[in-house]
Formats: C-alpha cells, structure tokens, sequence
C-alpha cells in the first residue's frame, strides 16, 4: 500500500452481495509509536519485558482472544524493526510504520491505514494504549457490547476511588466532588470516519479519542472498566502489571 509499511499476518477480505449493505466490522488500533520517557526504561517501554515478554504483546494476545474483530493494526514509528523478529503468531495482526509525533498523529496515521487495507468509514475501531498489558478478552467484548448499537461510541473507564485535591503552589487549594468524575482507560471505541473527522478538528493536543469526539460536540458512553487495566508509566509500574500477570498464570 503507498504510504504504508504493512508486515506480519494478513487479514481476509470477504465479499458481500451489492445490493445488501454491509454490516460494519470491528478493528483495534495500537499505537506504538511512543518513547516511553516518563517510564525510566531502557528504550520504547512498551518493548520492555515484563512477566517473561514484552509487554506490547501481552496487550496483542488478549485483541487476539476476541474473535470478532476484523483485525488488528499496531502503529510504530518508522525503522522500528521489533516486530520483524516476533513470529506471527495471530493472523489478524498487521504492523503499519506510519507512527506520528504525537498519539494523535499515530492514531490518525493508523486509521488512514485501516482504510488504505479495506476497512471502511462506518466500521468500528477499538484504540487501545499498548502500555495497558492488563487488558483482558473479557473487557474488551464488554466495552463492544456497550456500544456496537451506541450512535457515538464510547470508552472503558473507572470511576474515581479517591478524594480529588485542587493544587496550588504545592498546597491544597480545594477538595473537588468526586461523585461523578471517572478515569478514562482504553480501548476507546468509535466509527472510523468520525473519529478521523473529529481528530483533524481537534489537533494533536488531545490525549485521548474520547477528547477529541468531545471537541465536535459528541458524548462518549462510559463503560466501567478494571482497576487492573491501569496504564504502565512510571518506574514502580512495572513490578505491579508483572505481579498481576503472573498471579493470572498461577490462578
């Protein structure tokens, strides 16, 4: 495909009869494309070992135990050559060297490409953070049944468990009502073409997808989610997602 760098597995195509529309497919999007600067690592984080792989593919093998997606895509930056040393081990799992500047720009580099292997305006897409390793099967079909009938879509997220603290200058300047503020997690789910358009209208200074849908004036459906499905970012991170995979083995 021009402009993209497609390796590893293959997805099938099926025809459908013309005169019936076709029902939309269901994608996830990794980005993968981020230097993990906030982890202390020794390179990419989400390339980092943890419980005995790295941990991108922890997060790929749980997409892989949802057998209703049409495929998965991960996004990394040009020259990244992790991939060509993992056997392909899941069919519907293609590599794409399109990654941005930003995760914005790779998530809307990654949805091009989505479009450029077939996939269309009106499908699904699941946009998933690859340092959240703890993802499961099971949250991941959650947050589909949520909202595959959903005219917007919507997002995993967690509900705050703490008191809330406003700072100023180091001190406490206000306790903020908890009540109905959440934690936004991944996958993230919504209609490729809206996204994109949403994407382009917000810039690259939006976090997340559901920000940017927000921007256009869209309302997200919050799905509740895992405090396990918790994004690894700091140093002491590491030594938590591993004691948690490792007790799934042991279970």
């Amino acid at each position: 495909m021009d402009g993209f760098d497609f390796r590893m597995g293959h997805t099938t195509m099926t025809s459908t009869p013309t005169n019936i529309p076709p029902a939309p497919r269901l994608w996830a999007l990794i980005p993968c494309a981020g230097n993990g600067s906030r982890s202390g690592a020794d390179g990419p984080k989400q390339y980092q070992r943890v419980a005995g792989k790295a941990m991108v593919l922890h997060t790929l093998a749980a997409f892989a135990g949802v057998p209703r997606l049409a495929g998965v895509l991960v996004v990394v930056s040009a020259g990244d050559a992790f991939f060509d040393a993992v056997p392909a081990n899941f069919a519907t799992i293609l590599v794409a060297a399109c990654g941005g500047s930003t995760r914005a720009s790779s998530v809307f580099n990654g949805l091009n490409a989505l479009l450029e292997l077939g996939a269309a305006a009106s499908d699904w897409v699941l946009v998933h953070d690859a340092a959240r390793c703890l993802i499961t099967p099971t949250q991941i079909d959650a947050l589909i049944d949520a909202c595959v009938g959903d005219p917007v879509g919507g997002l995993l997220a967690l509900k705050l468990p703490d008191t809330l603290k406003r700072e100023e200058a180091g001190r406490v300047a206000q306790t903020v009502d908890r009540a109905d503020k959440w934690l936004a997690q991944t996958p993230q789910m919504f209609r490729i073409g809206a996204l994109m358009e949403a994407l382009q209208a917000a810039g690259d200074a939006v976090t997340d997808e559901s920000s940017a849908m927000e921007f256009v004036g869209q309302a997200p459906l919050l799905v509740e989610g895992s405090a396990q499905n918790f994004k690894v970012t700091y140093p002491q991170d590491f030594a938590l997602a591993q004691a948690v995979l490792l007790s799934r083995v042991a279970a």
